[in-house]
């Protein structure tokens, strides 16, 4: 009943290391009845040290054919293992309460997309353990002024402290990846002061890496800002060399001087 032929559609590679499995739970370290949500359980390994720790846990798979294994392997879970696309699962619908913990193993063809979701419904989220490709785990902690610094890097930080755990072999998984992993914690900060409209935020942070050659005076020029604003000097810089707290102040110089948006 354990062997299971994984989906390449689905980006499945299921870690197979105990130890690490356990490593990884053991980052997530909340209390005992925290609301826990286990994205991508695939066959377990995660959860089985989950469910030792934690009495309030939530498992989403997309995968329907694999509910048969966990619910075999979990019985104390079965109305709590939900089948269903995370990224179109809604934390509204579903349950009104904040300080949700996430943890996973996630695929790597979503896992971006499943942090831009996280950062969507960030008043629910209180933290985050989870494993991405490598390049992707060290994008999210990137600093300014690196090469890999980007989108994603600036709109996590805005929300979460970030930390770089561990690096994880493609020898412990089945299939083998071709590529290494990386385990990363995301705790949302005490105070998140963003003073702008967080709409116009996003897209400004978007826009100017959608051109990250090119400074900022030049890849905003969509936004229609006036003349006298992208004088001041921040407009000479490119996206890589600005932080989130730099993106929150030329929104707000972008907001107060009426720029318009096409």
């Amino acid at each position: 009943m354990d062997y299971f032929n994984p989906k390449k559609t689905l980006g499945q590679h299921f870690l197979k290391d105990l130890k690490i499995a356990d490593k990884i739970v053991n980052s997530l370290n909340r209390d005992k009845k925290d609301l826990i949500i286990e994205i991508g359980p695939g066959k377990g390994i995660l959860t089985q040290y989950l469910v030792k720790k934690y009495s309030n846990l939530y498992l989403i798979e997309i995968d329907k054919d694999l509910l048969p294994l966990l619910k075999l392997k979990f019985p104390k879970l079965k109305k709590k293992i939900l089948n269903i696309d995370f990224l179109k699962f809604s934390f509204d619908d579903f349950i009104k309460k904040k300080n949700i913990s996430i943890i996973g193993n996630f695929p790597y063809n979503v896992s971006s997309q499943i942090i831009f979701k996280i950062i969507d419904n960030i008043d629910h989220i209180d933290c985050l353990v989870g494993m991405f490709q490598k390049e992707v785990a060290k994008r999210i902690c990137e600093k300014p002024g690196s090469k890999t610094y980007g989108i994603i890097s600036v709109l996590t930080q805005l929300y979460f402290d970030v930390k770089y755990l561990f690096t994880v072999s493609p020898e412990v998984f089945t299939p083998k990846p071709k590529v290494f992993s990386g385990v990363i914690y995301l705790k949302k900060k005490k105070k998140i002061l963003i003073n702008c409209n967080k709409k116009l935020l996003h897209k400004i942070i978007k826009t100017s890496f959608q051109q990250r050659r090119k400074t900022l005076r030049n890849s905003l020029k969509s936004f229609k800002i006036p003349k006298s604003i992208t004088e001041d000097s921040i407009f000479d810089l490119r996206p890589e060399k600005i932080s989130g707290e730099d993106f929150i102040a030329l929104t707000e110089l972008i907001e107060n001087g009426k720029a318009t948006c096409e």
